[in-house]
């Protein structure tokens, strides 16, 4: 079991694209533990996308992300980092299968609907970035989860 961070981009949010994301992945049967709307100030997302840095596109990625509102969440499930990435579909929508997230509402890599953590650590890191005051585990342990895992 482990937490990704998964982060609706401004496209995302306004196209009305949030409550589907968050039921695809509540009906594969992850547990939101956290979530916020937020308008991110250009310095957060030069942090998160701190990796990009001196990249030709980074400043084209930082002013569309400052460009509105994103949600951004916490998710908790089996080896969701790996599902939820599968889930949201190739960084290209173009190139992403239907079914996945970016597959089905995409057109563009610019415009790509979603972020989700890539690894154990970036989902850790981005995690404490986006809600530095913490995620709380609660026990809300639903009895659904009997008939998910083994």
């Amino acid at each position: 079991m482990e937490r990704t961070f998964i982060m609706v981009k401004p496209d995302g949010v306004q196209r009305g694209l949030v409550g589907e994301i968050i039921k695809r992945f509540e009906q594969k049967g992850y547990q939101l533990l956290a979530m916020e709307m937020v308008h991110p100030t250009r310095e957060i997302l030069e942090e998160h996308y701190q990796e990009h840095k001196g990249k030709p596109f980074f400043p084209k990625i930082v002013d569309f992300m400052s460009s509105g509102p994103v949600v951004a969440m916490v998710w908790y499930g089996n080896e969701v980092i790996k599902t939820g990435r599968k889930m949201l579909g190739a960084t290209n929508p173009l190139e992403s299968a239907p079914g996945t997230i970016r597959g089905d509402f995409g057109v563009v890599t610019g415009r790509n609907i979603c972020h989700g953590s890539d690894s154990a650590e970036s989902a850790e890191r981005e995690i404490k970035l986006w809600f530095p005051q913490g995620v709380t585990m609660y026990d809300n342990t639903r009895t659904l989860q009997q008939w998910l895992y083994e």
